[in-house]
C-alpha cells in the first residue's frame, strides 16, 4: 500500500509542476493545487501507515510497546488542508479579476501590458 501511495505522490507532484510551467494563471494554480496534495500525501507517508491502532498512547505504559498512530501528521495534512484552501479561493478571485480587468491568462501577455501611449 505505501508503494502505491509513494508513486501516486510522484505523479501528483509531476504533474503539478507540469501545470505550473504552462502559460495560463487556471493551469499554473491548478498545478499549485495539485503539488499541495501531493506534499500532504507525503506527510501522510512519511508519519508512517498505521491501520486499526488509536493515536493515544495509555498513561501507566512506561515503554512503547506496540504500534501507534502519530497524530503529528495528521494534524499538520489538516491545517495545511485549511491553509491551501484560503490559498486557492484567493488564487481563484485574484485570477477571474485579472482576467476581467485585462481580457487574458496567459502570462507572457500579462507581462506586456503596458499602456501604448
Amino acid at each position: 500500500m505505501e508503494i502505491l501511495l509513494a508513486i501516486v505522490t510522484g505523479i501528483l507532484y509531476a504533474a503539478g509542476i507540469y501545470m505550473m510551467l504552462r502559460r495560463s494563471l487556471v493551469k499554473l494554480i491548478l498545478g499549485i493545487i495539485l503539488l499541495g496534495n501531493g506534499v500532504n500525501l507525503l506527510i501522510f507517508l512519511l508519519g508512517r501507515i498505521t491501520k486499526g491502532k488509536p493515536p493515544i498512547i495509555p498513561e501507566e505504559a512506561k515503554v512503547f510497546e506496540e504500534l501507534y498512530a502519530d497524530p503529528v501528521p495528521q494534524a499538520l495534512i489538516l491545517t495545511a488542508i485549511v491553509i491551501s484552501f484560503g490559498l486557492q479561493a484567493f488564487a481563484i478571485i485574484l485570477v477571474k479579476r485579472a482576467y476581467k480587468v485585462l481580457g487574458t491568462d496567459d502570462l507572457d501577455q500579462l507581462n506586456t501590458t503596458d499602456e501604448d501611449s
